[in-house]
Formats: C-alpha cells, structure tokens, sequence
C-alpha cells in the first residue's frame, strides 16, 4: 500500500500529461478560476505539464498530511519529496519554466545519495542497514558498507540519466522531447530501480545465513 501511495503522484503527473488535450474546456477554465496562477490554455499541449505538476503537489501534500492525521507520523522521505516538489513545482508554476519541474528528480536522486553517503560518517551503521537489517541479518558489516556505495552510486546514474533525457537540461545536446522526458519519468527511472533492487536481491542472497535461505 505504501509503494502505492508512493508511486501515486508520479503516475497523475503521467495521465494529466499525456491525456491533457481530452480534458473538457470547462474543466481547464475552472481550474484556472479555483488556482488563478495557473492561466491554463484548452487544447494547449504546451501547458500540460502545468497541470501534470499542480497535481503531483496536491497529491503529495493531501498524503503528507493523511499521514499526519491518520497515522499520527510522517517519514522523512515523504517530507522531503513534499519539500523538493513544492519548490521545484511552485518555480515550474510561478515563472512558467518547464526546466525547474525537470531538474526534480535530478535534486531528489542527489540529496538520496549526500544521505545514504552520510551516515558512512554519522552513526555507526550506513543508511541501508538502518533499513533493512532488522528483515536481513548480514553478519559481514562489509556487505552492508558495500550495498550502501551501490545505492549512492545508482541515486547519482538516475540523477544524470534524468539530466541527459531532460530537454530542458540536456548538457549533451542530445534533444529529447519533454513527451519523451515524462515516459522516462514513469517507465524509464521506475525501471531502473526495479533492475537495481532485483540485482540487490542476488547479491544479499550470497551472503544470508542458511537457515534465512531456506525460509525465504
């Protein structure tokens, strides 16, 4: 449920785009009375990324704040996504600049691998450890210095892969479309991290205890 919720606004971001010229006029022009900043244009494909963001914020906030009412606590990660959304979305949004809502997953991918880096120097476990040793017993304290590395490394890829296929971006002037860049969003960093979490899998297996082996 919670990968779910997580997965969430990524997907509204996806649909709103994609779908944004099938809208009704009504609809756009009432969102435009609701949120005046907006000043959305019916049958503009250009300003379907504007909605797409105002979405992903409105739904990460109205989780954040479910989680503060319902569960009675909220992690960090949600808040500092909430954070990073609010900032980038709301340049996106105020100045009418694609570029900032692009660079999200870049600065979120990052500020990941500056975290799972830190605790390499604060506190006497990396952050993979903190997470996943209480289900994993790993007797090698190694391992788990080593599978911590292997994250930091994979936040700073997707990070410059989010760059690369960014049109706003772009460092190396390849000249993705931002259709292309929203797929990639979805489908492209959604599956990087499904590969890397399978290739995390055999690589812990090397090292379970037979007895975690056999009752997994």
């Amino acid at each position: 449920m919670k990968q779910l919720s997580d997965f969430l606004p990524i997907l509204l971001f996806f649909i709103l785009y994609k779908f944004y010229l099938d809208l009704p006029d009504e609809l756009i022009l009432g969102i435009n009375a609701w949120v005046p900043l907006m000043n959305l244009r019916p049958g503009e494909s250009s300003d379907a990324i504007y909605l797409a963001t105002l979405a992903a914020i409105v739904v990460t906030l109205i989780q954040v704040v479910l989680a503060a009412v319902i569960v009675k606590k909220v992690e960090k990660m949600p808040l500092i996504t909430l954070a990073l959304l609010l900032f980038f979305g709301g340049a996106t949004l105020a100045l009418k600049d694609p570029a900032f809502i692009q660079w999200k997953p870049t600065a979120i991918n990052w500020l990941f691998a500056l975290v799972f880096l830190g605790s390499h120097v604060i506190g006497k476990k990396p952050l993979i450890q903190r997470m996943m040793g209480h289900a994993i017993t790993i007797e090698e304290q190694r391992v788990w210095v080593q599978l911590n590395l292997a994250w930091i490394g994979f936040f700073v890829v997707s990070g410059i892969a989010n760059m690369i296929v960014a049109p706003e971006i772009d460092p190396f002037g390849l000249q993705f479309s931002e259709d292309t860049w929203v797929d990639f969003k979805l489908f492209g960093l959604m599956g990087m991290t499904i590969a890397f979490v399978i290739a995390q899998a055999f690589f812990l297996a090397r090292y379970l205890p037979d007895s975690d082996k056999e009752t997994s």
